[in-house]
């Protein structure tokens, strides 16, 4: 079993659901007393969460092509950033460390191909929706068109993010604006959405939409699973 490497605390909700679905996984396959094996570093959100809202990529970058290198210094075989939004900088990231960087972008996307879905809506910050290095890897490298809501809908969206999901609030308000707006991004043309922030699924669920959800935490944790063992 390789050793999975998690640069997480970007929020620390979504690390935490990250090593549960981890080590779900690796139990499930293999049995037992089995869990898997992680080297994880986890950063300070608020100073990240600062430099988010401040323009300080290059400095996040550093930071965080300096956190990655400790987690392949602890063993890890290979990097999940458990977190859409930062992997802004995760072309920063892999340049820093020489094992395989595995990019929850691309994670989604070969499982929106599997499934033959050519035309998602996307949630997430608004860094994530409106900026291109999230939009343009789904688009280019695997042809899929990208819906975003509307300039209101994203702003709340992302108020709904950092206000109250990272901070561990779960109201039944803000999941109702959330599937008024995946209905919405279904009447434009997609045919499932992507829930690009990874706590995002801390607040909508399946079960509350008959719209197609591809949450991205569990499909990158997933991902890690199948890698971690060799499938």
């Amino acid at each position: 079993m390789k050793t999975i490497g998690m640069l997480g605390g970007m929020s620390w909700e979504s690390t935490a659901t990250y090593y549960r679905i981890l080590n779900e996984g690796i139990k499930s396959a293999l049995g037992g007393f089995h869990s898997a094996r992680i080297a994880m570093v986890s950063v300070d959100f608020d100073e990240m969460e600062k430099l988010q809202h401040t323009g300080g990529w290059e400095q996040m970058a550093r930071l965080l092509g300096a956190a990655a290198k400790s987690v392949e210094a602890a063993g890890a075989d290979f990097l999940l950033i458990c977190t859409n939004t930062m992997h802004k900088v995760a072309p920063q990231i892999d340049q820093a460390i020489s094992i395989p960087l595995l990019h929850i972008a691309d994670a989604t996307a070969e499982q929106l191909v599997r499934d033959r879905i050519s035309c998602v809506g996307l949630l997430g910050t608004q860094f994530t929706m409106e900026q291109d290095f999230y939009k343009r890897r789904l688009t280019e490298k695997f042809g899929i068109k990208v819906v975003i809501p509307d300039a209101g809908d994203r702003e709340l969206v992302h108020e709904v993010i950092y206000d109250e999901l990272c901070m561990g609030k779960i109201t039944d308000n803000s999941r109702s604006s959330y599937l008024h707006i995946i209905d919405k991004l279904k009447q434009h043309g997609a045919e499932a959405v992507v829930l690009g922030c990874t706590e995002i699924a801390l607040l909508v669920q399946q079960a509350h939409t008959p719209v197609p959800l591809y949450d991205t935490t569990e499909i990158h944790a997933q991902q890690a699973i199948r890698y971690a063992l060799g499938d």
